[in-house]
């Protein structure tokens, strides 16, 4: 059962990182014409929604739990 431990650690670590740190996404649009082209290169930083970090955390904390029972 240690490893269920562990696993909910790893997933509670990544909840709490999903509240801070944005995920970057880089778009690129563009036409072309005969031999002129043109691109436009957009950059987004978003954040995963509080929502979905919630659950990750309460998951997280519920794997630990189960995690340190004893059978």
């Amino acid at each position: 059962m240690k490893i269920l431990f562990w696993i909910g650690v790893v997933v509670l670590v990544l909840g709490l990182a999903s509240l801070v740190v944005p995920i970057r996404r880089t778009e690129n649009e563009g036409i072309k014409a005969g031999p002129i082209s043109m691109e436009v290169q957009t950059k987004h930083d978003e954040k995963v929604s509080p929502i979905v970090s919630a659950a990750m955390i309460l998951t997280g904390a519920g794997l630990m739990v189960a995690g340190k029972q004893k059978p």
